[in-house]
């Protein structure tokens, strides 16, 4: 039996849905070294298979990876697009730098900030906040059809994994923009301000107008505690407003905390580098400064 290539579309279960590259799709399950190398197949990954009869077969090899994500579990991912939103649920600033700084630390991997519900609220500060430190910012109103046009135009083209907070809309985001997707979508709980989980996995889908996109699980703030958590020498690479500003600092090895004659605090004194990213960065730093070496997770192989 000669080998196939193909996309994993979905996973699920211990299942991987191939795409064959003819738009039929291939149940496939993992050969069993795949378990013995602790490689776990993810949603985006281009591999090769085994048909075994019509519609069935086998994982054989993951071809080599462009990036990868723990959460959301994707792979050869082109942008996130992180959906937040300014009314309920008000998505928290820390959780949005925690994922810009994870996309921007990925090899060919950018970000998109998508405001939705911005018929409800055009969170200002939010808008300003991410245009000034150099993301592409959109408002959106997946209600009202806002800002779906550009959106539309910014992901034409290119493998997006729309990720972000439960209840923000990420698939009444979906379903906007290609009619008759029918994705499930939740209401938001008024007690507690946060939306129900309506994706319970990672799933690509074409659309229309040659976009790939994945719809992941919401995740709350707590969840975020569980991404990859970047080293602390790492992390102001991963703030793109810091860089013009970290050659500059007096100090070799400043950590851009405290210290004086650091170029990036006297930035964020004259206002531009916004305040709330610098806070997010000291949170994160501390975070990052807490774990060992040897208490990270081990790369997965691959």
């Amino acid at each position: 039996m000669s080998r196939e290539n193909g996309v994993i579309l979905k996973a699920l279960s211990g299942f991987y849905y191939v795409d064959d590259g003819s738009g039929r799709t291939v149940t496939c399950r993992a050969r069993g070294k795949f378990r013995h190398q602790r490689i776990t197949p993810l949603v985006g990954d281009r591999v090769s298979f085994t048909r075994l009869t019509d519609g069935v077969g086998a994982l054989e090899e993951i071809l080599p990876r462009k990036n990868r994500f723990q959460r959301p579990a994707v792979a050869n991912i082109d942008q996130l697009v992180l959906v937040v939103s300014g009314a309920v649920p008000v998505t928290d600033p820390f959780l949005i730098d925690r994922v810009t700084a994870l996309a921007d630390s990925k090899e060919g991997c950018g970000c998109l900030i998508c405001i939705n519900k911005c018929d409800l609220d055009p969170a200002d500060t939010l808008y300003k906040t991410y245009t000034q430190a150099g993301f592409l910012t959109l408002r959106v109103s997946a209600a009202t059809g806002e800002g779906m046009e550009a959106l539309s135009a910014a992901i034409t083209g290119r493998v997006s994994a729309f990720t972000g907070n439960s209840g923000v809309g990420k698939s009444s985001i979906l379903n906007a923009l290609e009619p008759g997707f029918g994705l499930q979508v939740g209401e938001v709980s008024e007690k507690l301000g946060r939306g129900r989980h309506t994706t319970r996995h990672v799933e690509l889908y074409r659309l229309g107008n040659g976009a790939i996109v994945a719809d992941t699980p919401g995740f709350s703030s707590f969840d975020t505690e569980r991404m990859e958590l970047l080293r602390k020498e790492d992390l102001a690479m991963a703030f793109r407003e810091f860089r013009p500003y970290l050659d500059q600092c007096r100090f070799v090895g400043c950590s851009h905390r405290r210290e004086r004659g650091c170029a990036v605090l006297e930035a964020v004194e004259q206002g531009d580098i916004p305040v709330s990213r610098h806070e997010s960065y000291l949170r994160l730093y501390q975070q990052a400064s807490e774990v060992k070496d040897w208490e990270r997770r081990e790369p997965e192989k691959k």
